[in-house]
């Protein structure tokens, strides 16, 4: 039998090779029928009674990963139950089984399709989103039907588990033991939680192949290149083998580049980087700070937002930033101020605006909605008293926008010192993400304490091109001359200023890219944990002249092409190996 290659997504590196697990994760096929009168009480009682049922459920799950070491997945739990008991879900059920008198199975349904309508987003983070809505409401429909266990089989050891989708549940069965060796689903997306947590335990996973689990069986031999988003249906012996080969080879790098964790990011002419996170959960800091990493460059707040029935008090984000900080032990954090709006919103809430990705968001929603924006500010200024933060405002367009929100900020700060509040004004910086931010860095550079450069969506906005559309992904390039004279420009303009400049996008993870980041003179690079080693290894067997030297003379080529071919070239050259199986050049998200 030939060998079938599948392209997903690449949601967590690293070569696996072992025999397929399959999970049937079927959906249900939901009834649907007329309700009387005299039937309506009947059916929302077992509404209530299901509802109690997924939470009794979840509590379960929950229980198993405190019972282990599965705490990176306990955010992601609690989302889901409060989902539960969401007035959006539960009222909206209530709804339509009292005026168009369905039954409450396909009342969940639509309910459900509803909700996932407000995550119809451009983000891929919040369009990961809509995956967990439809498990809360499979979980519901389950224990209606008599069928909501999560009894399972578990997988013998080094197996491969595919799957339509996975939920939280499936984790805690097949991960807490660490039994799994690699995770490939038909659905999902870099930031689904099956990624989330493949990331956290550092488990290859392929998602979204869209035909995996329909064209593999229990028993066959399968491949699974995390880092290209790669799986392989039954390989030949030869293939198996070059696959091992390869991953035993990628086992001994990595062994080698964790004698790099403690060693300063540094090159060989002196100078020197900070190698930082970026991260949207506290319990991925074990994995950043095993890697060698020194802080958090980018701490997503929007999480916060999603799966409540109420919107996060200043409690809670006061509680949120101090474990973050407690955890990071005295490192730097850098919390962005939430970029919600547009097609981002919280639960039950949506933007019906013609192009949302370019309407209200991020800076902008949060002037416009200053009781959100506040409460966040002011457990910032609150946390900062108790440790090493810093904040940043997300998608400015220019000066002004930044002097709004640092009004806010201050404004906030006397609030809580009117309250006798312990508190401390952070150092603020913004993210340069959109073009005009990069052309007026000079203006911008006066106003803060330090820039970050947000590449996965400047370079979008540079070039008009959607990075999650296949039909045009081709020309999302980093390398495109457009994109690197305004790195340079936001870069000087920092130095210009006499402030810090970091960049936090996927740019700054990927090692092919790195000597050009030295040429632009960068303070600080933000990425996930995995990727710090081979990073810093690059860092610490080049110089900073070097950097200088090939970022001028790919600065003189005019196509994209031959900028990557020449960067390649010198890669390849000064650091054999580095490249082997290709980097990533092609979109990427986050």
């Amino acid at each position: 039998m030939a060998s079938t290659t599948l392209q997903g997504l690449p949601a967590s590196p690293g070569i696996a090779v072992g025999r397929c697990w399959t999970v049937d994760r079927r959906r249900l096929r939901t009834p649907r029928r007329k309700v009387t009168e005299q039937e309506v009480e009947t059916e929302l009682d077992r509404l209530d009674v299901a509802i109690d049922l997924s939470v009794q459920q979840l509590d379960g799950v929950r229980a198993k990963f405190q019972a282990s070491d599965g705490a990176e997945h306990l955010a992601i739990i609690d989302v889901h139950r409060a989902m539960l008991r969401d007035p959006s879900l539960v009222d909206e059920v209530r709804r339509l089984v009292r005026v168009e008198r369905v039954n409450v199975e396909w009342a969940v349904k639509r309910a459900v399709r509803k909700i996932k309508g407000a995550f119809d987003a451009d983000d891929e983070f919040f369009r990961e989103r809509r995956s967990d809505v439809d498990y809360v409401g499979e979980r519901i429909v389950k224990n209606l039907m008599g069928q909501g266990s999560d009894a399972a089989e578990m997988p013998p050891p080094g197996s491969i588990v595919v799957a339509r989708d996975l939920s939280p549940a499936d984790t805690a069965l097949f991960f807490h033991d660490r039994r799994v060796a690699a995770l490939v689903t038909d659905a999902g997306g870099v930031t689904s939680h099956t990624a989330i947590v493949a990331r956290a335990l550092e488990i290859p996973a392929v998602v979204g192949t869209g035909k995996a689990s329909t064209s593999a069986e229990r028993g066959d031999w399968l491949v699974v290149d995390g880092s290209h988003g790669l799986v392989v249906l039954n390989p030949s012996a030869a293939e198996r083998a070059e696959y091992e080969a390869a991953r035993v080879r990628q086992m001994e790098r990595e062994a080698e580049l964790t004698r790099l964790k403690d060693l300063p990011a540094e090159t060989v002419d002196g100078v020197r980087l900070r190698m930082v996170g970026n991260i949207e959960f506290g319990e991925e800091v074990p994995g950043l700070l095993s890697h060698g990493g020194e802080g958090v460059g980018l701490y997503r707040t929007e999480f916060l937002f999603m799966g409540r029935s109420e919107l996060p008090t200043e409690e809670d984000h006061y509680r949120d930033y101090r474990a973050l900080l407690d955890a990071m032990g005295g490192r730097p954090v850098t919390v962005r101020t939430f970029d919600l709006g547009g097609d981002k919103l919280p639960s039950g809430q949506k933007d019906h605006s013609e192009n949302p990705a370019l309407g209200l968001r991020a800076v902008r929603y949060c002037l416009r909605h200053p009781d959100l924006f506040y409460a966040q500010l002011r457990a910032a200024v609150r946390a900062a008293a108790h440790g090493n933060l810093r904040i940043m405002f997300p998608m400015v367009s220019g000066v002004a926008e930044v002097r709004a929100a640092k009004w806010a900020l201050a404004e906030a700060f006397e609030q809580v010192v009117a309250q006798g509040l312990p508190a401390r004004m952070p150092p603020v910086g913004v993210m340069v993400e959109l073009p005009s931010a990069a052309v007026v860095a000079d203006r911008i550079a006066r106003e803060v304490d330090f820039l970050s450069i947000g590449t996965n969506d400047l370079i979008q906005y540079a070039i008009g091109v959607d990075r999650q559309n296949m039909d045009v992904a081709y020309l999302y390039r980093p390398l495109h001359l457009a994109v690197l004279r305004m790195l340079k420009s936001v870069a000087e303009a920092a130095r210009a200023a006499g402030i810090s400049v970091s960049m936090c996008g996927e740019m700054a993870g990927e090692p092919l890219y790195t000597l050009v980041l030295l040429g632009l003179g960068l303070d600080e690079l933000s990425m996930n944990g995995p990727s710090i080693p081979e990073v810093k290894r690059v860092i610490r067997g080049a110089s900073a002249r070097e950097g200088r030297e090939l970022l001028d003379r790919i600065l003189d080529l005019n196509t994209a092409d031959d900028i990557e071919r020449e960067v390649r070239a010198e890669m390849a050259r000064r650091f054999p190996g580095l490249l082997e199986g290709g980097a990533r050049v092609g979109p990427v998200s986050g």
